[in-house]
């Protein structure tokens, strides 16, 4: 499957999107600070998930509206639908979303899979905290997650315990 990517400079760093040529596959931080200026093609789908990822950044857009792809288990599908479902500017934790796919259990394997999100921001795991309200593991370092949730509350005041 040929895959095409782009990138974005954000608050938070650049992206690198990856799409097929019909769905977003990827979003990935890059922590170097040097990226290719060059992108490997364009299509539409790529263009309207860099677009709607600027929207995001800039206060335009609460609801991303992609044909999306993500590989995974069938458990991490579950779990990446779940997350989905967690609406702008909410928090759930790890335990909430574990009792809601059946059993307090499976907290732990709900924070593997969250953190095997291959389309973060889009797929919102940043939006999934510990039990006692700290931010726990994020794939683009916790800094990323504190600014994406304080980006999102708006002018609500939150508080994170480190």
């Amino acid at each position: 499957m040929e895959t095409f990517s782009g990138f974005l400079r954000t608050p938070i760093g650049v992206l690198e999107i990856t799409t097929t040529s019909t769905s977003l596959v990827s979003v990935n931080f890059l922590i170097d600070k040097t990226f290719p200026v060059i992108s490997s093609g364009s299509t539409e789908i790529l263009n309207a998930s860099i677009f709607q990822l600027e929207e995001y950044f800039s206060r335009k857009r609460q609801m991303f509206d992609l044909p999306i792809i993500a590989e995974g288990t069938y458990f991490q599908i579950k779990v990446w639908n779940k997350v989905s479902e967690v609406s702008f500017g909410k928090t759930k934790t790890y335990g909430e979303l574990a009792k809601e796919l059946g059993s307090l259990t499976l907290t732990r394997a709900v924070g593997t899979a969250n953190g095997s999100n291959p389309i973060p921001i889009i797929i919102p795991c940043h939006r999934v905290i510990g039990s006692n309200g700290k931010l726990t593991g994020y794939s683009g370092g916790l800094w990323r997650k504190q600014w994406l949730l304080e980006h999102e509350a708006s002018n609500k005041k939150l508080q994170f315990i480190f």
